[in-house]
């Protein structure tokens, strides 16, 4: 097993990766292939290994060292960096609280194509400008949960390997393909060039009831959600082959993008086909 090296001062160099970089300084995006993300708590960590992510080194809190953390480590080279301090010192963590006192440090990954995630899918994601990353953890979990067999993004919405979406997705992210689009043409045109039809959850007069029979019967189906607040582009609706939306009662008029795409991944996914 790895040693453990114990931290007793919070300003030590050593958790400047988990206290003091920020998302951005972490992607690194002046060097890719340097690149770095956070894990949280043995379980988020536990799916990252299995999806085969390189840890860089580790943060827990001393009591932890033993049990789950120590099934972790078991699984890691023996001399990964491993950091062990106690509470006092870790609560100047923000957030220290959510990560069953387990934090590692990953390599992020080189992405695959839209084109590669999409090769044997017949159920997608398509995601624009989904930029909080609480509600794209939650897409991701219902993605995978719901018969989602991929998940594509724009590049302007949140990243899915910030600190929160892996936390909220519960680690989801790191079993469902995905990838970003390409910025080079428009996604659509990709899209129906893969055989995908696309359908566009927006609020419109003409839309479709989420439980047509003309939905569930298509082969290949993307379902596009759009950004908090504004939804989709209303060229990104006229370029989708249909308008969805989901019936409501009580005067509500529209549902949180994360509780949508759960309603849909469930109604449209490949739990019922």
């Amino acid at each position: 097993m790895a040693i453990v090296r114990d931290i007793t001062d919070f300003s030590a160099p050593e958790l400047d990766v988990y206290a003091r970089l920020t998302e951005n300084q972490l992607v690194n995006r002046a060097d890719p292939a340097n690149g770095l993300f956070i894990a949280e708590s043995p379980l988020v960590i536990g799916r990252a290994l299995d999806a085969g992510f390189e840890p860089v080194s580790f943060l827990m809190e001393s009591r932890h060292v033993e049990g789950k953390a120590a099934e972790i480590l078991a699984r890691c080279r023996a001399d990964m960096p491993v950091y062990a301090a106690e509470l006092e010192v870790l609560t100047q963590l923000t957030g220290f609280h959510l990560t069953r006192g387990m934090l590692c440090a990953m390599r992020r990954p080189a992405l695959p194509s839209a084109r590669e995630v999409c090769t044997g899918a017949r159920r997608i994601a398509v995601l624009e400008n989904v930029v909080n990353p609480t509600n794209l953890g939650a897409i991701f979990r219902s993605a995978a949960a719901l018969g989602m067999d991929a998940v594509l993004l724009t590049s302007a919405g949140s990243d899915p390997l910030y600190r929160r979406a892996l936390r909220v997705s519960m680690g989801t992210v790191f079993q469902v393909p995905w990838a970003y689009l390409p910025e080079d043409k428009p996604w659509p045109e990709l899209l129906h060039e893969l055989g995908f039809q696309t359908a566009a959850m927006a609020l419109r007069e003409d839309a479709m009831d989420i439980s047509d029979t003309r939905l569930a019967g298509i082969e290949k189906l993307a379902l596009v959600l759009g950004t908090e607040g504004d939804g989709l582009k209303p060229e990104t609706v006229a370029d989708c082959d249909y308008t969805v939306r989901i019936p409501m009662s009580h005067g509500v008029d529209s549902l949180n993008v994360a509780a949508a795409s759960a309603v849909a991944f469930y109604q449209l996914g490949t739990l019922h086909r």
